[in-house]
């Protein structure tokens, strides 16, 4: 390994870069432990392909770890699976010094090449979908994957060595790990990054799964995170995943201003604990939304508990539950739980943010003040009921 780059099969070499510090992704998505940006150079008897580039501001380490496999002048193909800037971003500047490098991408993304990375129009080759490039003794198929999570997204797949280059799909934002199967925690980050990116596109991802389903699949090398040298692992969560497959689960969301919402919320979770039901915790004011998201992609229910400010709900629940809408998750039942002082309105608030969302309420409970102990029952009874359905007994 020389310069960082490493081989992953006969003359197809890592060349991406590892972004340690970075903390935030897309000014939404934590990173705890940094992400990378992978790209990868194919070489081949009668031609030499880039596939994806790496995140503006590592461009000349993205251009020194090419240099160590071969000259830009010698590259034949940059392979634009995705038009994101955290892959697409170096373009322009591989291209400047790569002279008789044609773009390849999809036709949606021969057209965010142009406006993006003003790439001209005679450098760019549009492929559709199962069309290949011959580069000598390899080839590359393209595989047509939209909305995985832009429109223009595209896999590819080099035959020979059965290493297929999906880009964000089966990815992580990790910036440690070569081969995911070493790294401990793997299926945490990728759950994270399932629950944050794919899972708003859950049917976009079944007929990418079926489309690769019939490949000899023997590498999988993403573009975050570590390469899967055993495939099946990660096929396998995202095939759970893609199903919409959930435990007998629940997600508490809440924030509490003067602790009647907190009392409310740990009633409930003890109850649940208590019928057997395995829940997540998540008070919104020190939450991190990426386990707040990864709690998500298999929990049954959401109990959503928020005091009420100024004629609405507190404004964290009301991101939470406009967070829970856009990544879509499995989620089939919910409860909502609330306090209020002078003026009762957060649980109106929030069924009238969930109401295009196919979800059954299960019950809600709005109170004046700290919670009685009548309260307290209702709760319990409110829980029962929920674990129930969540435990598929009603």
């Amino acid at each position: 390994m020389e310069r960082d780059v490493f081989k992953i099969a006969e003359n197809v070499y890592w060349v991406g870069v590892r972004d340690w510090n970075r903390r935030l992704f897309d000014a939404l998505i934590p990173l705890p432990r940094g992400t990378s940006y992978n790209a990868y150079l194919v070489v081949g008897s009668g031609g030499k392909a880039l596939i994806d580039t790496v995140n503006p501001g590592f461009e000349n380490d993205l251009e020194e770890k090419i240099h160590v496999i071969t000259s830009l002048e010698e590259i034949d193909y940059i392979i634009m699976n995705h038009a994101e800037p955290d892959h697409a971003g170096a373009i322009p500047h591989i291209m400047e010094r790569a002279p008789k490098a044609k773009l390849i991408t999809t036709g949606r993304g021969a057209r965010m090449a142009q406006i993006y990375y003003h790439v001209p129009q005679e450098k760019i080759r549009v492929v559709g979908d199962n069309e290949t490039i011959n580069l000598g003794d390899k080839t590359l198929l393209f595989i047509e994957a939209p909305m995985l999570h832009w429109p223009e997204t595209m896999f590819t797949y080099l035959k020979e060595d059965g290493i297929l280059f999906p880009c964000d799909f089966l990815g992580a934002h990790l910036a440690d790990g070569v081969y995911s199967d070493e790294v401990e925690d793997y299926i945490v980050h990728a759950q994270r990054y399932w629950s944050e990116i794919m899972m708003p596109f859950r049917s976009m991802a079944r007929r990418a799964l079926e489309k690769i389903a019939n490949l000899d699949v023997r590498l999988i090398a993403p573009s975050h995170g570590p390469i899967h040298r055993k495939p099946e692992l990660i096929l396998n969560a995202y095939r759970r995943w893609a199903a919409g497959e959930a435990s007998r689960k629940a997600v508490i969301v809440y924030v509490s201003m003067w602790g009647s919402t907190d009392r409310m919320v740990k009633q409930m979770a003890e109850t649940l604990m208590a019928e057997g039901v395995k829940l997540a915790f998540h008070n919104l004011t020190i939450a991190d939304i990426g386990d707040l998201a990864k709690d998500l992609v298999d929990s049954r229910a959401i109990i959503l508990g928020a005091p009420t400010v100024l004629g609405g709900a507190h404004p964290l629940a009301v991101y939470a539950a406009y967070l829970f809408k856009a990544l879509r998750p499995p989620t089939k039942f919910a409860a909502i739980l609330s306090s209020y002082g002078w003026g009762g309105a957060a649980v109106r608030h929030i069924q009238e943010m969930l109401k295009d969302f196919k979800i059954e309420v299960v019950g809600a409970l709005e109170i004046n003040g700290p919670p009685t102990e009548e309260d307290m029952k209702k709760i319990v009874e409110l829980g029962k009921s929920l674990a129930s359905k969540i435990k598929g007994e009603t």
